[in-house]
């Protein structure tokens, strides 16, 4: 649930503002306005922000081994460290760049062989004039016998020589400062330095962990000191009576601690409810078990906005069945399990608890076990070679066997199936595709369910009641269209009236009704595409069964790719071979199948939570961003 904010206004009396803003920060519990405010103390202080973040940017790819001091010499300060890794990360750069400049000149010299480039200099104070030229092959063969050359060096490319006196339309060949030998001098010394500042930047690593303590103090500081500049001051003819305000907001529960810290300390504090034009912070608040979706919200970088919803249970739910339909395989999903329980143990060790992201993945690969196990997809083999066990784990629906027609009688009354019953394999697609299009439709149906629940009393709620009960007729159109099954009489008049209750109560926020009804005829061509967009919604749900049908038919062309037909042969050594390279096969097949099925998770299975639920029929915007209290991160000591 989001939790509720109230809109704080603290006053201080300004001589006591530095203590008022430690007393405020050991509380922690409000989030400060933001405001765009200056200093130079504050300027001071981001910038040795990001001097911290560049140096540890430049030592964060070197291991962080456990050390037990640098031969007792005296730790540096953090300024130090700072000022040192800068330094020869700047040294290390300028390196670089004449590394590239000496190769590059190395390169144009290297068929001239090697010779000091001065000593041309010295022949033409004897009067004796020697013109470089790199000439082309075809430049080279048109010169006359009265152009005397001294060729050193003859490939495809061209010809490299030296002439007595100029050539007419050729441009002379500049030398290098250095010559070949001193290049490769002059490389060697400079890689010899760059692997010793290498070497102490990897020292400088050992002592990453002072420098990420560091950035985190300095960030408590800029907070203190933003907090300290975004304090309006009220000016009184007496310097003794001046105070001080700030504003903020503070979840409705922890109003307690605030107004008792503010008792102790003489402050006075005002809490009233958010204003419209107020845009609080968002604090999501669930159990332990829906909590576990949040560290995929953290990844996506997706906060609802304060009046926006909570949809973390809905969120876990849904994608934990599309999670299963994508990636499709029990044999994948034990997989997955056995990789995040060892991972949530070795954090566990660390830390003292599994981490939320290691429970999300642990559901994810049980539902994918459930749902595999029920399809009888096991690394894609075919279901008659599956040990009788597992076969038995088959629902019917899936099971390739019997009609299609065993829906239960309940059902049969609403579903009317083909005519023409899909036999075989395209049973388990049938029922699939069903599947997928129910959750479809049960998902949108939610959602405008919840739109209802929070439009109460208002009657816009029946405008929403309208568009739910399109949704159900469009289903049904889905259902006809794809799936071949007879379009009930009843889905006609769901569309038709669901419609006609969106017209009628869309606008219907006060004042006339009949104009208000005109409001939304004004409007008829938005809305129909709308309709027509919940109707694409629904479709885009097949994408469960194309994707997890691509997964598994990528499966099958690995399998059969390395199990041959006629077996592996007599027992040999080309048998053992042929063994060998089969296990190769399977085991780049499948992996690579389970890595593009995370990506089809992330593509798809997001995709619909958060575009065709969360967006087109919830009107979620995420537009919020996190309750982030003025607290204190780091111990005192």
């Amino acid at each position: 649930m989001i939790v509720p904010m109230k809109k704080v206004s603290l006053v201080v009396m300004e001589r006591e503002r530095e203590i008022s803003l430690e007393k405020l920060r050991e509380a922690g519990v409000l989030h400060l306005e933001k405001k765009n405010v200056s200093s130079d103390a504050l300027g001071a202080l981001l910038e040795k922000r990001s001097g911290l973040r560049r140096a540890l940017g430049m030592v964060r790819r070197y291991p962080a081994r456990k050390t037990d001091g640098a031969g007792g010499a005296p730790a540096a300060s953090a300024e130090d460290m700072v000022r040192r890794i800068l330094g020869m990360g700047n040294e290390k750069k300028i390196l670089q760049d004449q590394i590239m400049y000496q190769t590059k000149e190395r390169r144009r010299l290297e068929l001239w062989g090697d010779f000091d480039p001065r000593a041309l200099t010295a022949l033409a104070a004897y009067g004796v004039t020697l013109i470089p030229y790199e000439l082309p092959l075809k430049a080279y063969d048109s010169l006359g016998e009265e152009t005397k050359l001294i060729v050193i060096s003859r490939d495809k490319r061209g010809v490299r020589a030296f002439a007595l006196s100029e050539i007419a339309g050729a441009q002379p060949f500049t030398f290098p400062v250095l010559s070949l030998s001193l290049i490769d001098g002059r490389l060697k010394e400079i890689r010899r330095r760059i692997d010793e500042i290498e070497a102490e930047l990897a020292r400088m690593a050992l002592r990453r962990d002072g420098l990420e303590a560091e950035l985190a103090l300095v960030q408590e500081r800029i907070e203190f000191e933003t907090a300290r500049a975004s304090m309006e001051t009220l000016e009184e003819p007496a310097a003794e009576s001046t105070v001080s305000w700030l504003c903020g907001f503070a979840p409705h529960d922890s109003l307690g601690l605030l107004k008792r810290t503010a008792a102790e300390n003489g402050w006075a504090l005002v809490c009233e409810d958010a204003a419209a034009a107020d845009r609080p912070p968002t604090l999501v608040r669930n159990n332990a078990v829906v909590r576990i979706i949040q560290p995929l919200f953290s990844f996506l970088g997706t906060i609802p906005g304060y009046q926006e919803y909570d949809i973390s249970l809905s969120y876990l739910v849904f994608f934990c069945l599309f999670f299963a339909m994508i990636f499709g395989d029990a044999a994948y999903g034990l997989l997955l399990f056995a990789a995040s329980l060892a991972a949530g143990l070795v954090f566990r060790k660390k830390s003292g608890a599994m981490p939320d992201a290691a429970k999300l993945f642990m559901l994810l690969s049980c539902c994918t076990v459930v749902w595999g196990a029920v399809t009888g997809s096991w690394f894609a083999a075919p279901v008659e070679s599956l040990p009788p066990v597992l076969r038995a784990l088959i629902a019917p629906p899936f099971n390739n066997t019997g009609p299609l027609a065993a829906f239960p009688p309940a059902l049969r009354r609403v579903f009317k199936l083909p005519a023409e019953v899909p036999a075989g394999d395209l049973k388990t697609r049938w029922n699939i595709q069903f599947l997928c299009f129910t959750v479809g439709a049960a998902q949108l149906v939610w959602g405008r369910g919840k739109n209802i629940r929070r439009l109460l009393p208002s009657l816009t709620a029946l405008a929403q009641a309208g568009w739910l009960l399109m949704m159900l007729g469009l289903y049904f159109l889905v259902l006809f269209m794809l799936l071949k099954m007879s379009l009930p009489p009843f889905a006609v008049y769901l569309i038709g009236g669901g419609l006609a209750l969106y017209f009628v109560f869309a606008e219907q926020n006060g004042g006339n009704f009949l104009k208000n009804i005109g409001k939304s005829f004004a409007n008829f061509l938005s809305i129909f595409l709308n309709a027509v967009g919940s109707f694409a919604d629904i479709i885009s749900y097949i994408r469960l069964f194309a994707v997890g049908l691509a997964g598994s038919i990528i499966a099958q062309s690995f399998n059969s790719m390395a199990i041959p037909a006629g077996g592996f042969g007599a027992l040999g050594v080309g048998f053992f071979l042929r063994v060998f390279a089969a296990a190769l096969i399977l085991v780049f097949g499948h992996a690579l199948n389970i890595m593009m099925n995370a990506l089809s998770v992330i593509v798809h299975g997001v995709r619909l939570n958060l575009l065709e639920y969360a967006g087109n029929h919830l009107g979620m915007e995420w537009s919020g961003y996190a309750y982030k209290p003025f607290a204190l991160k780091q111990k005192k000591i």
